[in-house]
């Protein structure tokens, strides 16, 4: 059986220098994550944070594999009503498909722009997805149905079969070669 989402584990963890109108927020903020228009679950009202408020609100949403952006929508509270304070779009290959594995917890940071489109704050999460993909639609996980040992990825160790995941970091070659030894 194909599974048509993935659970995602996505945890708002603060935000920074949130304004309204070019005026600091004082309290009351509070995110709305959504990964589609009918999914979508809020955290916490932070009434003391002001403009640099804590939420650490863990939630836990069915994403539907076609899902290509994640939207935070931090609002603001108030006396007349709520304020939109900023948006973020998170695109899903930033923690789906890179260098890391999926389920690997991963520490995230994003602008927000205002309803104009202006610089306001950052917000700052943590995610990952709980369970492993099934219902891939690579060429590469169809033929050996996900399995990285039967489709051969990664580099093999010592003569072993079990394609172990190696993660590397880029090195800058600006340096002359004779310079490093």
């Amino acid at each position: 059986m194909e599974t048509k989402s993935r659970t995602l584990e996505i945890t708002v963890l603060s935000a920074e220098d949130l304004r309204i109108d070019n005026k600091p927020v004082k309290k009351n903020a509070y995110v709305v994550v959504s990964v589609d228009a009918f999914n979508n679950k809020a955290t916490k009202v932070d009434g003391e944070g002001g403009s640099y408020p804590s939420w650490n609100d863990k939630l836990v949403m069915e994403m539907p594999l076609q899902t290509r952006f994640i939207t935070l929508l931090v609002k603001c509270k108030g006396s007349r009503g709520e304020k939109t304070v900023g948006l973020a779009r998170i695109p899903v290959t930033d923690f789906v498909g890179g260098y890391s594995p999926a389920t690997c917890l991963q520490f995230l940071s994003y602008r927000l722009r205002d309803p104009k489109g202006l610089k306001n704050g950052i917000i700052n999460v943590s995610l990952r997805v709980k369970e492993p993909l099934q219902g891939c639609s690579s060429q590469a996980a169809a033929a050996g149905g996900g399995n990285a040992a039967t489709i051969g990825l990664g580099i093999p160790i010592d003569g072993r079969r079990d394609y172990g995941m190696v993660t590397g970091i880029p090195i800058w070659t600006g340096y002359p070669s004779h310079s490093l030894f």
